[in-house]
């Protein structure tokens, strides 16, 4: 596949997927909304607003939760984390060789000012929840209206 790849780059006389930059190349926007290449991704999160804190949901699948990273300020959260797995396994007649390496990194800024102190983490089946509160809890005026 390498050397399918590498003569089409050559006939083209450009990497493949990339788009001319001034006078280098680069992704496109599409690829490169992906997150930072190759391994890191913007991991998926939720940010609630309960009234007197909020409440980050973010998902972190196969990170344990030694290698999650959290740095909270008054005004936004920062969540970063990695996993890697290195599997070696020889027995009789075969070897068995993996390695796994990804990245997770978010950053989140908060609507109003919060108190990162009393910040408060856990992790449950891949899923990352922080609360913090907020400096100046608010009342959540809830309204309901009539779907016509």
């Amino acid at each position: 596949m390498d050397r399918i790849i590498s003569d089409l780059e050559r006939r083209f006389e450009r990497p493949l997927f990339m788009q001319p930059f001034g006078n280098s190349w680069q992704l496109p926007r599409w690829w490169r909304s992906f997150g930072d290449f190759p391994a890191t991704r913007h991991a998926f999160a939720d940010l609630i607003d309960s009234g007197n804190e909020f409440i980050v949901r973010a998902e972190v699948p196969g990170i344990p939760k030694e290698k999650i990273n959290i740095s909270v300020m008054p005004k936004e959260i920062k969540i970063e984390g990695e996993a890697e797995t290195d599997i070696d396994e020889s027995k009789e007649g075969f070897v068995h060789r993996e390695r796994t390496y990804s990245s997770i990194k978010k950053d989140l800024p908060f609507p109003e000012e919060v108190i990162p102190e009393k910040a408060d983490a856990t992790v449950k089946d891949g899923i990352l929840e922080v609360k913090i509160p907020k400096k100046n809890p608010t009342e959540i005026k809830i309204q309901k209206i009539q779907v016509k």
